[in-house]
């Protein structure tokens, strides 16, 4: 029977077997987990006490600052900074004695997002799901093995996770399955690449383009993972 928290992993799963899908489940994951939190951030979450000790001591990653902007909610926005940026000069000031170590709590701010560890929380749990489900859903097997691609990001921390929670034959069926989506996607994304680079050869203007008028895109997404950066 399906429960609740395995309803996003096979709606994700599901999306990839689609007809032209071309994306990792886990990304795919990933960008829903991230519209879902900076939609909570920017709405009434941003009035709880303790939500605001969190985001006043990490504060938020660029990409995850730019994205908040883009919803133009200015209020929160203003409600986040107007307590954030006194925590800011906290560290900044520190003592007299302790100017040294002002500058490193500085970096480790600088570091830090609240976006960023939420997102990762959740991920983490969901990667979790879907080993779970390939040992014990015989037709998520199925959906796991018809996915187009694994970005390696999103790969490596699956097949960490596996080899650790997984039990050894189980283990043993679930890492060639895997590996054999990620490598055959990996070789095909190759040949597109070196077709792309031989189009700007006057020798080949004649020739079509084939799949590889996108590949760099893919290739990006495909080696460092799509948080919905890349058009």
């Amino acid at each position: 029977m399906e429960q609740i928290y395995t309803i996003p992993v096979n709606e994700a799963f599901d999306a990839g077997l689609a007809e032209g899908a071309c994306t990792c489940p886990f990304c795919a994951l990933y960008k829903k987990l991230q519209e879902d939190e900076l939609d909570i951030i920017l709405g009434a979450s941003m009035m709880e006490p303790d939500i605001r000790i969190m985001t006043n001591r990490q504060g938020f990653c660029p990409t995850h600052f730019k994205k908040m902007l883009s919803r133009k909610r200015r209020l929160g926005m203003g409600l986040m900074l107007e307590s954030h940026l006194p925590e800011v000069q906290k560290r900044l000031r520190g003592t007299p004695l302790s100017r040294l170590s002002s500058v490193h709590s500085l970096l480790t701010l600088e570091q830090d997002c609240y976006v960023c560890t939420r997102i990762d929380k959740n991920l983490t749990a969901m990667i979790a799901t879907a080993v779970y489900l390939y040992e014990t859903d015989e037709a998520f097997r199925k959906k796991f093995a018809g996915q187009p691609y694994f970005c390696l990001p999103h790969y490596r921390m699956m097949i960490d996770y596996a080899s650790k929670k997984m039990n050894k034959r189980d283990f043993k069926e679930f890492f060639p399955v895997a590996e054999g989506i990620v490598s055959a996607y990996l070789e095909a994304l190759q040949k597109d690449v070196s077709w792309f680079c031989k189009k700007f050869d006057y020798r080949y203007d004649e020739e079509p383009w084939y799949n590889s008028k996108d590949s760099i895109e893919r290739s990006i997404r495909f080696l460092s993972s799509d948080n919905g950066e890349i058009e």
